[in-house]
């Protein structure tokens, strides 16, 4: 499939899932059991951004060792970017925002690619590429809630995955937006629990995230 085509089929599948965990890995050996605790929780789609010089790695642990875990690559800023990201095993690109760069260059990727948005203009660019499934970030610095459904109605075809001040508080608000099929965040793995190996307390926070709405 192009990933024009990946990008529209994950959409039911993100919509099934409802939240990714997104992820910052500094130490690699910390990933699989991480994923395992994620995935146990009912949490399969895990975004690792590429923050760390551990990200690469991380995902390649997860893609080969955690069974039912879908990797995808977080913080996508350029083309050698994403080309690293599917060589570890990433099934899918987010990137905060877009440039044309990204965009020439996309159309050669074999994973989805869902590129950032924070107005109308930029999710119409997104559209005119052929994306229907677009991140919205930063979700609550950029109007939250109010701002999706205000661009429910005038852009129709198009979905979204709220990243960036999304947590326990708000999530049911996102993902009852007509808009919205699933949500990113942190906060289902804690820096805290990572550090102290509680993969009990991920999977915890994991199993109530996955069971919103």
């Amino acid at each position: 499939m192009t990933q024009v085509e990946q990008n529209k089929a994950l959409i039911p599948i993100l919509k099934r899932v409802r939240v990714v965990p997104v992820l910052t890995i500094s130490d690699a050996a910390t990933a699989v059991p991480l994923a395992r605790a994620l995935v146990a929780g009912g949490l399969t789609h895990l975004e690792i951004t590429l923050r760390t010089p551990a990200a690469r790695d991380s995902m390649r642990r997860i893609a080969a060792e955690v069974q039912g875990a879908f990797v995808g690559a977080g913080t996508v800023l350029t083309p050698q970017h994403a080309d690293d990201a599917m060589a570890a095993g990433a099934t899918f690109l987010v990137s905060p925002g877009a440039t044309a760069e990204l965009y020439a260059a996309s159309k050669n990727w074999r994973a989805a690619w869902l590129p950032g948005v924070a107005t109308a203009s930029e999710a119409m660019t997104a559209q005119a590429h052929g994306l229907r499934l677009l991140k919205f970030f930063p979700a609550e610095a950029s109007g939250g809630v109010p701002a999706l459904k205000s661009l429910a109605a005038p852009l129709a075809d198009i979905v979204f995955c709220p990243t960036g001040g999304v947590g326990p508080g708000n999530l049911a608000s996102y993902l009852a937006c007509p808009n919205v099929i699933c949500v990113g965040g942190s906060w289902v793995a804690p820096d805290k629990a990572i550090a102290a190996a509680d993969w009990s307390e991920i999977t915890r926070l994991a199993k109530a995230a996955s069971t919103t709405l």
